[in-house]
């Protein structure tokens, strides 16, 4: 897998001219409208990772691969992605228009925010598209009017006012957020079941070969969460239908495809890094997965 794409990659590749980068003390940002700057000969965009969180109003007909998961949208959609996991965008319609901004981590340190990570809008395993009624297209699109008019004035303190409206972009979203998604823990059931799929997330995207899956089992992650692996068992199938193992062996089955798909490691490193000592333990595993072998799969 290749290595993540960096800002300036992202202009070069996408955009007619790569725009200025605005250098920041602590990190970059910036904005655009999406109709001023995509490159009607540009390359293909690339399923990849980048270094830089994005957030994006778009409008109309696209679809979002991420992960091993594909998005179709149509209308405007608010959507947030993190340097963690690979997506890639392909329009549908040659009317697409929006907005989007960038801006590394490094933005909001020392801001007295929580890591980015950790809001429910970038976590790993979200849903990163939120629809917008007319009215709050409109609201969106005014805040990325404002950031716009900001990135091109002489103010001294613009930045402050740039992640501010960052800010107001990301709270914007939780507001959208039902209440069930907003208060997920009822209980010590789905509280230890939350931290139990967080655990399991946190081991994902695998970026090397080398790099192994290394919670396996629901023995290994009871261990790690210190409870009795019938305790995490039990609370884990009461709260989703699932067991855990089935959970373990989904997200492994997911990671496979997409390693298989988008990447050039043999069959064997992939099976390695998931934790497959033996290929035909790994062709076992996806088979009774997906009802392919891996070498069929990446023929599809």
């Amino acid at each position: 897998m290749s290595k993540p794409e960096s800002l300036a990659e992202f202009y070069q590749h996408h955009f007619q001219e790569q725009p200025a980068i605005r250098p920041l003390e602590r990190g970059q940002v910036n904005v655009f409208r999406l109709e001023d700057v995509l490159a009607p000969s540009a390359e293909p965009v690339q399923y990849s990772r980048r270094d830089f969180y994005k957030i994006t109003l778009i409008r109309g007909h696209n679809a979002y691969h991420y992960a091993d998961k594909s998005l179709e949208i149509t209308g405007p959609t608010l959507l947030f992605f993190n340097p963690q996991v690979p997506y890639t965008w392909q329009p549908l319609s040659d009317d697409t228009t929006g907005f989007f901004c960038i801006f590394r981590e490094e933005f909001f340190h020392g801001w007295g925010t929580p890591p980015l990570i950790e809001l429910p809008l970038f976590q790993p395993g979200s849903a990163p598209a939120y629809p917008l009624t007319a009215a709050q297209d409109e609201a969106v699109s005014g805040l990325y009017s404002k950031m716009l008019t900001e990135l091109d004035s002489d103010y001294p303190l613009k930045y402050e006012l740039l992640r501010n409206y960052t800010s107001e972009l990301i709270h914007y979203a939780l507001k959208l957020r039902p209440a069930e998604a907003r208060y997920q823990h009822p209980d010590a059931k789905s509280r230890l079941t939350s931290v139990f799929l967080e655990l399991l997330e946190r081991q994902f995207p695998i970026e090397s070969p080398t790099r192994r899956f290394a919670l396996r089992s629901a023995s290994d992650f009871a261990r790690h969460l210190a409870v009795h692996v019938n305790h995490l068992n039990r609370c884990v199938r009461d709260t989703t239908g699932k067991t855990t193992t089935d959970h373990i062996a989904e997200r492994l089955a997911g990671e496979a495809r997409a390693l298989l798909r988008h990447t050039d490691w043999n069959i064997a490193e992939v099976g390695y890094s998931l934790g497959f000592d033996e290929p035909a333990n790994f062709n076992y595993f996806f088979k009774k997965q997906t009802g392919l072998v891996p070498s069929a799969f990446r023929r599809v």
